[in-house]
């Protein structure tokens, strides 16, 4: 319906066929080449300015457009009765250009009054009633095809309104399945680990303690060297059930019910209570999509599991500060730092590091980890800024 070329082609033919019956009625005279003309000029007027009103919102443009057009149809049909054919293409035209229903009807009378006048012009007070009923006529039909049209349109727009909220809804609701399938299957992995490998750990530490207690009653080198290798899987054990734990806390689900402020003071309490290292929360975002606040949560998590690694710290600190354009996550620790002399996992290469960068990545985010200023490791993560929908 906003295609210009078809409304090009029903200038010209409108135009045509204006012509054509002044040809085609007798007699010939001034008036017939009066109503030709006229059409040369909406011709003209149309390829000039009206057609740049197709599919325009301009109020301004549009009374323009109204006026034009019913300056050529009365001037037309003062000149030619037959030039009222002028007023198929006006019609329909007033009502694609409108910006609105109500001036789209206020145009529609202006066309009808138009044509009015040009009867009155050509045939006097005689020809009002035939004037009368050619404005009516056209003008009733005119308005209820219009008007049916545009209710027609609106039912259209509002489909469409609704199948983009049902698409945006779905994919919600997908994403909600998405999240509760990976927290349960982090959850049952943390509780695997939990019951099997930490357990298992835990009972090796406590055996090799037992043993060195027995040991420490025998002596000799046999014995003291038995004692260090004793010692050794102790240190061993240790470590590793040092890590079986932080994996386990990373793994487990986290929930952002609440908003992301309450999740991290959530997130904080638990970490505090299973290390004893201190956690303060400064969150100041709030009405951030559920994604964001997912991804800003993990984030923190993988933060606090990199402090109880590898960090050895008393304190750690957790900030929220958010922009109209980004959002940065900060985890600080006064620990040993990122710097320490063969610690791999603390290095930006490690595995826990490189998913904190591929999750950033995924919601258009940057990454960074180093030295803190004043000691300690400090982690940034910043993301664009994203509202809840």
């Amino acid at each position: 319906m906003l295609n210009r070329r078809w409304w090009d082609l029903g200038a010209l033919a409108v135009a045509a066929v204006t012509v054509l019956f002044g040809v085609a009625e007798p007699p010939y005279g001034p008036g017939d080449w009066g109503a030709w003309a006229v059409s040369a000029v909406f011709l003209v007027l149309y390829f000039a300015y009206l057609r740049g009103g197709i599919g325009g919102e301009d109020p301004t443009r549009h009374v323009v457009i109204t006026i034009a057009l019913a300056a050529v149809v009365g001037t037309g049909v003062a000149y030619d009765p037959s030039a009222s054919i002028l007023q198929a293409f006006a019609y329909p035209f007033i009502w694609i250009t409108a910006p609105s229903t109500r001036r789209a009807i206020i145009a529609n009378v202006v066309i009808a009054l138009a044509l009015l006048v040009g009867y009155l012009v050509h045939f006097g007070l005689g020809g009002w009633l035939a004037g009368l009923t050619v404005a009516g006529l056209s003008l009733g039909f005119s308005l209820a095809l219009g008007l049916w049209i545009t209710h027609i349109a609106e039912i259209g727009e509002e489909r469409v309104r609704l199948y983009d909220e049902l698409q945006a809804a779905q994919g919600q609701l997908a994403a909600m399945h998405r999240e509760a399938g990976v927290n349960e299957e982090r959850g049952r992995l943390a509780r695997e680990i939990h019951d099997t490998i930490a357990q298992s750990l835990t009972g090796l530490v406590m055996v090799a303690q037992r043993t060195e207690n027995r040991l420490a009653t025998v002596e000799g080198e046999a014995a003291a060297a038995a004692r260090g290798d004793v010692e050794l899987i102790e240190q061993m054990a240790r470590e590793a059930l040092t890590e079986a734990r932080g994996l386990v806390a990373s793994l487990a689900p986290v929930s952002a019910d609440g908003g992301l402020a309450a999740a991290l003071g959530r997130l904080g309490a638990a970490f505090e209570r299973e290390t004893g290292v201190r956690v303060g929360i400064e969150a100041e975002a709030t009405g951030l999509d559920r994604e964001l606040e997912v991804v800003l949560l993990r984030c923190a998590q993988e933060g606090l599991a990199n402090v109880r690694k590898h960090a050895q710290a008393s304190r750690a600190e957790i900030a929220v500060r958010a922009t109209a354009e980004r959002v940065e996550l900060t985890v600080r620790d006064d620990g040993i730092g990122p710097a320490r002399e063969g610690d791999e996992a603390a290095e930006p290469g490690g595995f826990g590091l490189a998913g904190l960068r591929d999750r950033a990545a995924l919601v258009g985010g940057t990454f960074e980890f180093g030295a803190a200023d004043g000691g300690g490791a400090l982690l940034r993560v910043t993301v664009p800024r994203k509202e809840q929908g």
